[in-house]
Parts: C-alpha cells; sequence; structure tokens
C-alpha cells in the first residue's frame, strides 16, 4: 500500500514538472494525452502512464534541440533540405520514414550519435545526433513509444540511456575536428551573453528519465546499476 502510494506521488509530481517545462516548437504545443477514460487507458497502469508522459516529453525536448541546433548551425540543415527548420523539424519527427534515413546509412541509437562526432563525416550531423538519440531512448524502452500493461521495461537499460545523453551532450558541446573547430555551435558564453539552454534542456530529458528509472525499478523491485565515469572519456554504456 505504501509502495502504491509512493509510486502515484511520484507520477504526479513527474507530470507537474512536465506540464511546467514543456517549451512549444514554433509557438504550438504537442497534443495534449488522449482522454484518460479512453479504452486505451483501461490497460494502463500508472507506471505506463508515467512512460507516455516521459517519452512524449523527451521527444519534444529533442524537437526543441534539434530546431536550436539547426538555427545554431544553418550549414548543417542545407545538407538535407533547402526548407525551413520547422519543415525539417515536422518532417523528422512526423514523417512516414520509419527512422530509417538513408542520408545516415541506415545508422541509429550509438551508432548515429558517434557519426555526428566522425572527423570525415560529409552529411547532417544534427541530424545525426538527434535520430541517435531519439531511436537510442526508443530501444532503451524495448522499442516502444506506448506503454500497456501487458509491457515489460528494464530499469537499468533506461537509466543507461540517461547517462549515454549526458555523454552525448558533453560531446555536443565540448567534442572538435582535427583542425580544433566545434563540430556544433550550442550554448553562448561571452562577456556579453551567457545563453544555456541547451544544457537546460538536456538536464531535463536526464531528470525524466532518471525518475522513470528509479520508479520502474521500485515497481518491478529490480535494482539498477549505478555507475561513475567521466563524461569526457566515457563510452555509450550498453541498451
Amino acid at each position: 500500500m505504501i509502495k502504491k502510494i509512493v509510486i502515484s506521488f511520484c507520477l504526479g509530481f513527474f507530470l507537474l514538472g512536465c506540464a511546467s517545462q514543456v517549451a512549444p516548437v514554433n509557438g504550438k504545443r504537442l497534443p495534449d494525452q488522449k482522454d484518460g477514460s479512453s479504452l486505451s487507458h483501461l490497460m494502463k497502469s500508472d507506471i505506463d502512464r508515467m512512460a507516455d508522459v516521459e517519452m512524449r516529453e523527451n521527444t519534444q525536448s529533442l524537437r526543441v534541440l534539434m530546431t536550436k541546433l539547426y538555427k545554431r548551425n544553418p550549414a548543417e540543415l542545407k545538407k538535407s533540405t533547402s526548407g525551413s527548420v520547422d519543415e525539417m523539424v515536422g518532417w523528422v519527427f512526423e514523417g512516414d520514414h520509419h527512422w530509417d534515413f538513408e542520408m545516415l546509412g541506415g545508422v541509429k541509437e550509438t551508432d548515429a550519435i558517434y557519426l555526428a562526432f566522425k572527423h570525415d563525416y560529409k552529411g547532417d550531423r544534427v541530424l545525426a545526433f538527434v535520430v541517435g538519440l531519439h531511436t537510442m531512448m526508443i530501444k532503451a524502452r524495448g522499442g516502444k513509444t506506448e506503454f500497456f500493461l501487458t509491457d515489460s521495461v528494464d530499469p537499468q537499460s533506461v537509466y543507461n540511456s540517461a547517462r549515454n545523453v549526458e555523454i552525448a551532450a558533453w560531446k555536443l558541446s565540448n567534442a572538435r575536428d582535427e583542425a580544433g573547430k566545434l563540430y556544433f555551435q550550442t550554448n553562448e558564453m561571452n562577456a556579453k551573453e551567457q545563453n544555456l539552454s541547451f544544457e537546460r534542456e538536456v538536464g531535463r530529458m536526464v531528470g525524466r528519465i532518471d525518475l522513470y528509472a528509479l520508479t520502474l525499478s521500485e515497481k518491478s523491485q529490480r535494482g539498477v546499476t549505478r555507475f561513475t565515469q567521466g563524461v569526457a572519456t566515457a563510452l555509450f554504456l550498453p541498451i
């Protein structure tokens, strides 16, 4: 009984936090979740609904990151399209491609993230980075983006995906090519301006994933192994 109360409290806190953090893309919010009285929600536990929200809100965060990255790195957008940033982001997240992009050679998950920082890669690094993160998060959740009572998600894989997001974020802000130039322009830090919007968005993602992983671990009574490693030299963890 106490465990159910704790999980319900975590879910309520989680939903409240997400509602206050969601940033619109192009002035528009993603659609709210389906009516809680719908038939599909009768097949969901509190943890399933939490998983739905966590995945939806982190997908929204990735849309925000992709939009910001293209605006700060317009040369990458031109490698993929002559259209606008919003058109490209909409196609990536809503297009009928099943997250299999010919321009990335079909690579996904951490392989796609590595590709974004490969010195001889000539393609769209923003696309590789975001596709890698999104497909890695989906794989960590058993290949699903919506969850029901019959689904089983490994809390260790979810926890590992949060650490991988941290490693990817470090690379995003610090990795340089052979000439010493950053692969991506992200946070602005100078005497006149300190723009840490990329760092804040990633922090929100990691916080949501960690809360879900630990709540899932408590519910399933499967502990997670915590890793201590420096992000500067860390390899991506297995999912």
